[in-house]
């Protein structure tokens, strides 16, 4: 009977997981162009030339002001919910707030924030407004701050959803604890540091997991924002345009390999840091 239940979706699980997978590792050893109906072996190759041409991995440092925003994303998560597990007025109301962007898609986000990063658009009319109009900038158009712009959205999109998770954990904490810690002295410093960021710790790892995955696959925004320019190609991207635009579809898959293995292996690593004692037994 629970082979039954599952049939289903293991039959999902397989068509649209691992047949894929399968596929895009095969296409990987090969030069196929994505029309030809032959594909020609070419064994590793495709793998040689990505770590031989710079240009097609040095897209990888773009991932790492989205990695920084991740540090960001998970402090405030945490913050937030530390806030809002607590008697706080409006809580679920600024729960709803804060978990709202996760729900929007990723397209609706990209034209809000053209908007508003661009020449007199809202950023710069609320720092007029706040007297600080001497910070505006080209947001979108200095290659030293677009990154970091649009770091900025993805950071604004998903801390919603690592909140949610933290106050789920924190709430799991047993409130014992919390009152006798209380009773002893320990201040809200305390608390936070000696329950809250132990008794999270599991959550931190998965938060963690999530964002980092979601900054190294990062498309959406800045394809839609920018299409890529001006030094804002991300790796999906590259690998994109390598697919549909040079028609190297074997290529492409290679490069859709490596950042799979890159996060397996940052998976592998967190889960090594964030191990506690119910692992260890």
């Amino acid at each position: 009977m629970p082979w039954l239940y599952l049939l289903i979706p293991l039959a999902f699980l397989i068509v649209f997981t691992y047949v894929p997978l399968g596929n895009l590792l095969y296409y990987s050893v090969t030069s196929w162009d994505g029309l030809d109906p032959d594909k020609p072996f070419v064994g590793l190759a495709n793998y040689v030339e990505i770590f031989t041409q710079p240009q097609l991995f040095e897209v990888f440092g773009v991932s790492l002001y989205y990695l920084a925003a991740t540090v960001a994303q998970v402090f405030l998560a945490l913050l937030f919910a530390t806030l809002l597990s607590f008697n706080l007025r409006l809580r679920n109301l600024f729960k709803a707030i804060l978990f709202f962007p996760n729900l929007i898609n990723g397209v609706a986000i990209a034209f809000a924030f053209l908007f508003f990063f661009r020449p007199g658009g809202t950023l710069d009319i609320t720092l007029q407004f706040l007297g600080l109009g001497g910070l505006s900038k080209q947001w979108l158009g200095d290659p030293a701050v677009v990154n970091w712009s649009l770091a900025g959205v993805q950071v604004w999109r998903y801390v919603g959803l690592g909140t949610i998770l933290f106050i789920g954990a924190i709430q799991a904490i047993d409130s014992q604890i919390f009152e006798a810690a209380e009773l002893d002295g320990a201040n809200a410093w305390h608390r936070f540091r000696y329950i809250i960021v132990p008794g999270v710790r599991r959550i931190t790892g998965l938060v963690a997991i999530l964002s980092i995955s979601a900054s190294l696959s990062v498309f959406e925004i800045p394809w839609i924002m920018l299409g890529g320019a001006n030094g804002t190609s991300t790796f999906v991207i590259q690998a994109y345009r390598t697919a549909f635009v040079d028609g190297k579809v074997g290529l492409a898959s290679a490069l859709a390999v490596v950042l799979l293995l890159i996060v397996v292996a940052i998976a592998l690593i967190q889960r090594r840091l964030f191990k506690d004692e119910v692992d260890l037994v």
